[in-house]
């Protein structure tokens, strides 16, 4: 339905589906941003082919599904406590940016660390307290963080939202970045100051996270021509830094260091809102701490992110709903994975 054709120049011609029948499995080109207006929504049939070779033989490529995510998932001893689960950190927030920490705080705690330290600026001590009581506060710096000290004691920590972009950032990721802690989700201003430092770029510690939009990614890897060759950079980068990026978008890909990519089938439009890529960096982080391993912590943060917003947009439609909603759907996108 709603087909347009769409006559090039060289004399070739584009189909504009609505909808695209494919046989057996998705095809890589379904999946890039580009080609969407040719493709639309994609729908595979079971036309009956032996499924032996797709089960033995690796794939570079592969499509996150809920059978994959409940593979993941542990299951809580009824005897466990808090210490059980992990104490992970968040370096973020600065002067008229404390909602960034606010979110990505509340996204670690519902992904179910056992304990959260948060690393913030005095200007914002009084609103995290009050907007986030579960989780603990250390004061570093006045209107930006500074100073933080020894974070070796924590399982996993996430650093960037809103931190800003002032004198003394690179310093402040270096300084993370000697310490004895090395499990680390990378995000937002922690990016942009990589993007500007290369050198930073190029002492990331191996099993780092980052979490880039395409535009972060670009600042930090150079652009490219097509959605093909940016995720071949990412492979590529990926491979030399030994770091697992999450890029973001529709069909967010976890891209590993050996190559491998795992590509997210959950998540709308609506998410295209402020806040929701700090509620992914605090959940990625809170799986962390629960000692997932990577990259199933990033592949469960993911699936869970956007099936959240899957059941926000269900309650609130894609142009009203916002990162709040999403934080507050996190429990129902639990209990749909574990009950």
């Amino acid at each position: 339905s709603g087909l347009f054709c769409d006559k090039s120049t060289s004399g070739h011609v584009a189909v504009h589906a609505t909808h695209t029948l494919s046989f057996q499995a998705a095809k890589l080109a379904f999946l890039m941003p580009e080609n969407n207006i040719f493709v639309g929504e994609f729908h595979i049939l079971d036309i009956g082919l032996s499924r032996q070779y797709e089960d033995e033989e690796a794939a570079v490529h592969e499509i996150i599904d809920t059978a994959i995510i409940k593979a993941i998932i542990k299951t809580r001893n009824k005897f466990s406590h808090k210490g059980n689960f992990g104490h992970a950190a968040l370096i973020a927030g600065s002067y008229g940016m404390m909602g960034a920490v606010i979110l990505a705080a509340k996204g670690c705690m519902q992904a179910g660390t056992g304990k959260l330290t948060c690393y913030i600026p005095s200007c914002g001590y009084d609103i995290m307290q009050v907007s986030v009581p579960e989780a603990m506060c250390k004061v570093a710096g006045d209107k930006f963080i500074e100073g933080i000290g020894n974070i070796a004691g924590y399982d996993a920590t996430g650093i960037g939202p809103g931190i800003g972009l002032q004198y003394g950032s690179a310093a402040l990721l270096n300084e993370i970045f000697l310490s004895e802690n090395k499990h680390f989700v990378l995000d937002a201003d922690a990016l942009n100051v990589l993007a500007a430092d290369k050198k930073l770029l190029g002492e990331i510690p191996g099993g780092t996270v980052i979490t880039p939009h395409i535009k972060e990614f670009e600042r930090m890897f150079g652009a490219s021509s097509n959605d093909f060759d940016r995720l071949q950079l990412a492979i590529e980068m990926a491979a030399r830094l030994n770091i697992y990026i999450i890029l973001k978008g529709h069909y967010t890909a976890i891209i590993t260091p050996p190559g491998k990519v795992y590509f997210n089938n959950t998540g709308n439009a609506g998410m295209a809102k402020a806040g929701m890529g700090d509620i992914l960096t605090g959940m990625v982080t809170g799986l962390m701490t629960q000692q997932y391993p990577l990259p199933e912590a990033a592949m469960l943060g993911v699936y869970l992110h956007g099936l959240a917003g899957d059941i926000a947009c269900t309650k609130y439609s894609q142009q009203a709903m916002q990162a709040s909603d999403l934080i507050n759907c996190i429990g129902d996108a639990w209990k749909l994975l574990t009950q």
